[in-house]
């Protein structure tokens, strides 16, 4: 018959417990405090490289964003708020808060020609001839952080990929699986037709025109019928080789 452990037995086996449970806290601690350290000691570097760089950071696109991704990785976000360390050393809170409203004002004024999608190069592009002074110094990227801002204002602009393409949509507009491919579609020639709709994307007649009829109903596609063959075109001012340019001289 097998024994069963005393009292004492069971004492000594709850202690040893206890004293790996402790001994486990303590490493966890001792790791965790290492950790804070490291990432104190990496936020200090951050702050003595902008110093250092600070006149790279607000005109050279490029080295702007490495400097955004170097400040990801420490937890560190400089345009968390235009007041502190930052804001008073770089003063980009005010950059992308400057390039937030250009943008806001360029959306606005090209939703009539496009339906409130815009691609993001023809975007920049619009923000560069704005900004005359300083063409090169806004990048894709500054675009993309300046948009992500203004998503915490519920403003509703995001962006979307369409294919190889990024798009800003300014508009509550919901594009479902149907609209992107049709939009991917017209990416070759800045429209399609009912017929290379159903031929492309193997859909019925009736899957194309309702698809294409919503994109028509919101805005972001324009009717074609001048053409010999007699069938419709339907382009996409937010994809077209020939985008709108207004809002660029405003």
């Amino acid at each position: 018959m097998r024994r069963r452990p005393g009292i004492g037995g069971l004492q000594t086996a709850a202690a040893a417990r206890d004293q790996y449970r402790l001994l486990g806290e303590n490493v966890a601690k001792i790791r965790t405090d290492l950790m804070k350290e490291q990432l104190d000691t990496f936020r200090s570097q951050l702050e003595e490289f902008a110093r250092k760089h600070k006149n790279d950071i607000r005109k050279n696109p490029a080295f702007r964003s490495q400097f955004h991704e170097m400040c990801a990785k420490v937890g560190v976000d400089p345009l968390a708020s235009n007041k502190g360390f930052w804001a008073e050393l770089l003063g980009i809170g005010d950059f992308y808060y400057e390039l937030g409203v250009q943008i806001v004002d360029i959306c606005l004024s090209t939703r009539p020609l496009n339906g409130g999608l815009i691609n993001l190069q023809e975007l920049c592009s619009l923000l560069r001839q704005r900004r005359k002074s300083d063409r090169g110094a806004v990048s894709e990227d500054d675009c993309l952080r300046a948009i992500s801002k203004l998503k915490v204002l519920g403003s509703g602009f995001e962006v979307i990929s369409v294919g190889k393409k990024k798009l800003v949509r300014s508009v509550p507009t919901e594009l479902n699986k149907d609209h992107n491919e049709i939009l991917e579609l017209a990416q070759a020639q800045g429209f399609v037709t009912v017929d290379e709709v159903e031929r492309r994307l193997s859909w019925t007649s009736g899957r194309a025109i309702d698809a294409l009829d919503t994109l028509l109903d919101e805005g972001l596609a324009m009717i074609d019928d001048g053409h010999r063959d007699g069938r419709r075109r339907y382009w996409f001012p937010c994809i077209s080789p020939n985008s709108s340019s207004i809002g660029a001289d405003s």
